[in-house]
């Protein structure tokens, strides 16, 4: 599969690596082009340029920009993403661990809005980027499950796969008007994560109690 990315931090390097790894090619792409090259060259990935030409290249774009940077690329360079599959991972998340879209769209609603006729996926937002880079990531012998959040099918298809390629397991969590609901979950994980030193597994019970526990049999 042909991947561009737009941006060079640390989730453009995690993501990207990953996908490296299980035989794509991925283009990176960012403002700074030495940075890109830099990123590109280290984790042997097809190319390197502008943002432009990241967007050109990939029948899959990954959207590794902070918040307030994301809908004003994606405006920017939206002829070069007509009909392509962007997955958006942005957290906007404020200080005080504040949803920062509260009251407005969501991250991944403002990125289609910006580009109609691309097809968004918001998907790996809950998760640091040290996660990503595990090879892979498995928690007392289960796989990692990623959420992801979109309105089409061969987008979402796409998503699926590239969530299986970093080792992961993806689970539906609905349309794109769902992803403001994985941006709010991340909030309240990070401020429990960071604020309260809580481990955020424990505040649900295990599925077979999702409904409460069930009297034995007879």
């Amino acid at each position: 599969m042909k991947i561009g990315v737009l941006g060079t931090g640390n989730m453009a390097d995690a993501l990207a690596t990953q996908w490296v790894r299980a035989g794509h090619e991925v283009f990176v792409g960012g403002r700074d082009e030495q940075k890109a090259q830099r990123l590109a060259t280290r984790i042997g990935g097809t190319g390197h340029g502008s943002l432009r030409s990241a967007a050109g290249f990939g029948e899959v774009v990954l959207a590794a920009l902070p918040y307030g940077a994301g809908a004003d690329t994606v405006r920017e360079h939206q002829s070069a993403l007509q009909g392509k599959v962007l997955l958006d991972c942005a957290n906007p998340v404020g200080p005080g661990f504040r949803l920062l879209t509260e009251g407005g769209p969501s991250a991944a609603r403002r990125l289609a809005a910006a580009a109609p006729g691309v097809h968004v996926v918001k998907a790996f937002n809950l998760c640091h980027e040290e996660v990503w880079r595990m090879t892979p990531p498995v928690f007392d012998g289960q796989p990692l499950t990623v959420p992801i959040c979109g309105d089409d099918e061969a987008a979402l298809a796409l998503a699926r796969k590239l969530v299986r390629d970093t080792g992961c397991e993806p689970v539906a969590g609905g349309g794109l008007d769902r992803a403001g609901l994985l941006e709010a979950t991340a909030a309240l994980f990070i401020g429990l994560w960071v604020g309260e030193r809580a481990d955020v597994r424990a505040i649900a019970p295990p599925l077979a109690y999702a409904t409460g526990p069930r009297a034995e049999s007879a």
